[in-house]
């Protein structure tokens, strides 16, 4: 399956959650592009303790676009 996850938003929760789910869907064999708009593109400094973003957007192995 292909799937397309648009992120357009600095909530580090949200950005977390929309990288985990691109994580699974790579891990089971679909092809994912995510795409930053916005102010998602400041998604670096979006990460807190709880919702590691770079660590989610680091195992990414699929399309990312800014």
């Amino acid at each position: 399956m292909n799937l397309a996850i648009v992120i357009a938003t600095k909530d580090s929760e949200k950005i977390y959650n929309a990288m985990r789910l691109a994580n699974v869907a790579v891990k089971k064999g679909d092809e994912v592009s995510v795409f930053m708009l916005g102010e998602a593109v400041l998604y670096q400094e979006a990460g807190t303790e709880q919702f590691d973003v770079m660590a989610q957007v680091e195992q990414f192995t699929g399309d990312f676009y800014l």
